[in-house]
């Protein structure tokens, strides 16, 4: 069968001496695409040239061994250039297929092949298979699978390479059930060891997270027809989607090879400025970002391709029979559906820009992903919200921030979709930004994601747990901007915390958290402390707030071990410890808790008597002001709150007194769902409620049981349970002031409670106060995100003293969520 002309092995040295061309500069054989700059081609363009000179070549050797259409033997690709990948160096995968062909002429045929490009020092992935034998390694050999996935006739009999083709395909889709755990599991064992490429300094381009295996896997599990190739991101997103992502990596891979001058999947850094500079992208800081961006932007479309094909499997036996899912209600216009986080029927997205924020919030707390088809409505037609904020939207970033790192792969999914970059703006610059420090592990928005997880552990020890994580968030805001980041990045501080709506004076602070983050670390590790003028110097730089000193001492913490491995260790805990101990004695005085003046309305109602129940809009769209005045007797505060709870109305904010001998509670409620109840129900209910014929703990808890088990609740609804974040519950004392009937002074104990909510708190917290024999004088209540900072004024019937101050503690921190650790001693601060 073999044809005159060269010998195989000058034909073979040929393709070599073309393949050097290429890269050294030119066209290639049948290529008409133009070079770059000088005849140099830019690696899009060398690719393809590439792809056509080995097809070029691979023909006309087939025609010289009578390799034809109607022939019995058939060359495939597979690998690089099956997908039409072909990299410098890449190994040559072939396939020789035949059928009906005496096994001496199969072997000659295959050596007249194989031999020369060996002869050329050519590297050569290949096997002479029937097409059933094809299969059949196939079939049992995952990896060979995926190749032969790819699989691609070149030339000789297309009724051979279609057969291979579509039984390979074939089987895998009929064979998916079985095999996809598998395919898991080694797509994480690979990822394990390879490491994610947005993260690394030196990333593994072809196996890291996110690199073009994870692409070739997307590609694998649409062929089963379980997910789109391109799953959750079009072009319309930053980036320009996976499509653009898969081109970067492909091209920076392409000229790693020709930089390094062999087959090389490990970025190195000495060479990434050459690379950078080949592709036009700039320094390796440059070629850093667009890494990191086109590796976050695969591995978001991964974890979406490989949960829909999970959900998308088909079913074998009994589990056909299975009922389809539940929608079940998670906030105002979002729903669990399938095991992820979907719009209600009813939502509408172009009418309602806090939807973002709702799903995301709903996200982060029960743990379950967003969906993609969820995701994309919201980009496609969600508004951008007006400033300032409505209160709920900012209330749903706190939610979402206090989650810990359970909010670190929902942030991840709505920047890749750009919905993170619609509500912050000012993310754009610091998008996929590397460290220019090595000591950093992330990406600069990495790093405040993470800052903002490790905050939220820390929301206990503030008396502003809102700001704390907001401060975490925002603190490296104005890197990659030049300049001091830390004025810079102020400067934003401000003009975001208006945009939320916060009030002035928490711009204020939040901006001083921002300009001042390095002060504490940078001053305790670098100045003395025992001179005076080093602590006055840090009482002057926060303008002597106490509060202020407060949040940055947390947000050092959280900054450090958000940093890197080694940056936060016992030496620099207890140096900044010992400035900020000094800084206090230095401040003196402190902040006592206050309650809120009552309205003089409310004291007139409350001089007529009787019960009072008002419900009115609090200048929200979901947010309302319940005012419930009534003679005051011990229980009613648990009662009004544990009925507003048993309603679906979660307190976000509360102000509980009394004057003339009634209670007035002021409460500002969120519905979960839908409208609140009418005012008149709501008083019906507190009056059953103290006249002894509801148990509201007991509904409560039921309720919250129900909610976890995803069974009805009490209002008929399904809910699904809901995660706490990590931040440890903590009982404060202060030595409050107060005042006696007959116009004496009187010291009252303030307890102060930080903690996570949950369903019913305050109810149950008012309930363990009065068991144990404490009566309320007043009570703050306010609810930030997850966390609520509660005041109580106490009267302790002479009773105040260590041991009662304990069993108080023990029955508060009876009732919060978290960890139960045994009560710390008296504390007064």
């Amino acid at each position: 069968m073999a044809g005159a002309g060269k010998t195989g092995s000058d034909a073979a040295a040929d393709l070599v001496r073309a393949r050097q061309q290429l890269l050294a500069g030119g066209t290639g054989r049948g290529h008409g695409r133009t070079a770059s700059s000088g005849g140099r081609l830019d690696a899009q363009s060398l690719r393809q040239a590439l792809v056509d000179l080995h097809e070029f070549w691979l023909n006309t050797k087939a025609a010289e061994l009578g390799i034809k259409a109607d022939s019995g033997f058939a060359i495939v690709a597979v690998g690089g250039l099956g997908r039409r990948e072909m990299l410098p160096y890449s190994d040559l995968d072939l396939i020789l297929l035949y059928d009906k062909v005496d096994k001496a002429q199969v072997s000659d045929v295959a050596d007249q092949i194989w031999y020369p490009l060996w002869d050329a020092h050519i590297k050569l992935d290949h096997s002479v298979r029937t097409v059933p034998q094809a299969i059949q390694v196939a079939g049992s050999d995952l990896t060979a699978a995926l190749g032969m996935l790819e699989a691609r006739h070149i030339v000789g009999n297309q009724d051979l390479s279609n057969q291979l083709i579509s039984g390979v395909r074939r089987d895998w889709r009929n064979g998916i059930r079985s095999r996809f755990d598998e395919l898991v599991a080694q797509t994480q064992s690979r990822w394990s060891r390879s490491g994610e490429i947005a993260h690394r300094a030196e990333p593994d381009l072809k196996n890291g997270r996110g690199g073009l295996r994870d692409v070739q896997l997307l590609d694998a599990l649409a062929i089963a027809q379980l997910t789109d190739a391109m799953p959750g991101l079009g072009p319309d997103v930053p980036g320009g989607g996976l499509e653009q992502a898969h081109r970067r990596l492909l091209d920076v891979r392409t000229e790693l090879h020709r930089v390094a001058g062999r087959a090389r999947d490990q970025l190195r850094a000495q060479d990434a400025d050459e690379i950078g500079s080949a592709l036009r992208i700039g320094d390796r800081f440059d070629l850093a970002r667009t890494l990191s961006d086109s590796a976050r932007t695969v591995s978001y479309s991964v974890e979406v391709g490989l949960r829909t094909a999970h959900n998308a499997l088909p079913r074998r036996g009994l589990s056909r029979l299975r009922r389809v899912p539940v929608r079940r209600p998670l906030d105002e216009g979002v729903v669990e559906h399938g095991g992820e986080v979907v719009l209600a029927r009813d939502a509408r997205p172009k009418k309602d820009p806090g939807l973002i924020l709702r799903v995301a919030a709903a996200s982060a707390q029960t743990e379950m992903p967003m969906s993609a088809t969820t995701l994309n409505r919201l980009s496609d037609g969600s508004p951008e919200l007006r400033e300032p904020w409505p209160k709920e939207a900012l209330n749903d970033l706190l939610v979402l921030l206090d989650s810990g790192r359970k909010a670190i792969g929902v942030i991840e999914a709505l920047d890749r979709t750009g919905l993170w970059g619609r509500l912050l703006p000012e993310w754009g610059a610091i998008r996929d930004l590397p460290p220019r420090d090595a000591v950093h592990t992330w990406t600069v928005d990495r790093h405040l994601v993470e800052t903002a997880a490790y905050a939220s552990g820390f929301t206990t020890r503030v008396s502003r747990p809102d700001l704390l994580v907001l401060g975490a968030l925002l603190h490296d805001i104005g890197k990659g901007r030049g300049g001091d980041h830390s004025v810079v990045g102020a400067g934003l501080a401000t003009q975001i915390g208006k945009r939320l709506g916060l009030w002035p004076s928490d711009v204020a602070l939040l901006t001083a958290m921002v300009r001042h983050h390095l002060l504490l670390p940078e001053t305790a590790t670098r100045r003395d402390l025992e001179d005076p003028a080093t602590v006055q110097a840090v009482v002057d730089a926060v303008d002597g707030d106490p509060l202020l000193l407060e949040l940055l001492h947390a947000l050092a913490e959280a900054d450090s071990l958000a940093t890197g491995p080694g940056v936060w260790g016992d030496w620099k805990a207890s140096l900044i410890r010992d400035l900020v101990r000094r800084c206090r004695v230095l401040m003196s005085g402190e902040q006592l808790p206050e309650p809120d003046p009552i309205d003089l309305a409310h004291i007139e109602r409350a001089a007529a008597g009787g019960v009072h129940v008002d419900l009115v809009p609090g200048g929200g769209m979901h947010t309302f002001v319940v005012t419930i005045i009534a003679p005051d007797h011990p229980g009613l505060l648990s009662d009004a709150a544990g009925v507003l709870a048993l309603h679906s109305l979660r307190v976000l904010s509360a102000s509980c007194g009394s004057h003339g001998g009634s209670a007035i509670n002021t409460f500002v409620v969120s519905p979960k769902f839908g409208a609140p109840p009418a005012a008149g129900l709501l008083r019906q209910e507190l009056i059953r409620a103290s006249a002894g014929e509801l148990n509201l703990i007991k509904l409560l808890d039921k309720k919250e049981r129900d909610a976890a088990d995803s069974k009805p609740v009490v209002t008929g609804e399904q809910g699904v349970p809901t995660t706490y974040a990590i931040a440890p519950p903590r009982v404060i004392w202060f030595e409050g002031r107060g005042e006696r009937s007959d116009g004496g002074s009187n010291t009252n104990p303030i307890l102060e409670l930080r903690a996570e909510d949950r369903l019913g708190l305050l109810c149950r917290l008012a309930a363990v106060l009065e068991q144990c024999g404490a009566d309320v004088r007043w009570a703050k209540v306010s609810t930030m995100g997850s966390a609520v900072v509660d005041s109580f004024c106490l009267d302790l019937a002479g009773a105040d003293n260590a041991t009662t101050r304990r069993r108080i503690e023990e029955a508060v921190l009876g009732v919060v969520p978290g960890t139960r650790p045994k009560p710390p001693a008296v504390e007064g601060q």
